[in-house]
């Protein structure tokens, strides 16, 4: 099949197989799920399984993590990072796409996706933490705190909504989806992971790239606190 289908036939019929977009922000909407669509057409005229594209993902992500720790922050390593992130973001996206192309959905590679963005999450922050203590001549050693406080507010963020999606009560028959609402999209764009990476953008400069970090830190337990709510009165 990948070898008879071309790539613009595979990309027309990833363009009318997308999930909802509702609960989506902008970024990841218009950014990284098409370019998530032409690396998943792209993947599929060569051949390669959706976990394959999984495990690519995961090396891009890691490699422009492992850069961050080893490094000494310059605008150089800032460019390279962040389309390095980018790169691995939208390969995030494309396995799922890729996968309902090829009509290949399983529980391994729902499984193997979530691990890698688990460990992604919680190595990001790792990193920073790193950077800061190896290369950033911090005001206070309170700083060391905030990679941890962001680490934190990240992994409940993102194992609660899991959770939520595998518990809450299944609708009774087959309602159509809400339109996405502008509004939120937008809102949520302190906490789309695409935001997170446009951040290391000022890697280069210490006291940009720190206090862009702390501000989106602030936003994760904010916004943190507000998903835990809404969730827990879901669930009830």
């Amino acid at each position: 099949m990948a070898g008879t289908t071309t790539f613009t036939a595979a990309l027309q019929n990833l363009r009318s197989a997308q999930k909802t977009a509702k609960g989506v922000s902008l970024y990841s909407r218009w950014i990284n799920r098409p370019l998530g669509r032409v690396l998943a057409a792209a993947a599929f005229r060569a051949g390669l399984t959706p976990n394959r594209v999984t495990l690519l993902s995961a090396l891009v992500s890691y490699a422009a993590l492992a850069a961050v720790a080893l490094y000494p922050p310059s605008w150089p390593l800032a460019v390279g990072v962040y389309a390095g992130l980018v790169l691995g973001f939208a390969l995030d996206s494309a396995d799922g796409q890729l996968a309902r192309l090829r009509g290949e959905s399983s529980a391994v590679g729902e499984w193997l996706d979530h691990v890698v963005d688990a460990a992604k999450i919680t190595a990001l922050h790792a990193v920073v933490l790193i950077t800061f203590y190896r290369h950033f001549d911090l005001p206070h050693d309170g700083w060391l705190l905030v990679p941890l406080l962001f680490q934190l507010a990240a992994v409940v963020i993102f194992f609660g909504g899991l959770l939520r999606e595998k518990l809450r009560p299944k609708p009774a028959g087959a309602a159509a989806p809400a339109a996405p609402s502008p509004v939120r999209a937008l809102a949520l764009l302190p906490v789309d992971y695409g935001v997170l990476c446009a951040l290391f953008l000022l890697l280069g400069h210490e006291t940009a790239f720190r206090l862009g970090y702390l501000a989106l830190c602030a936003a994760y337990v904010l916004f943190c606190a507000a998903f835990l709510t809404k969730w827990y009165r879901e669930l009830s």
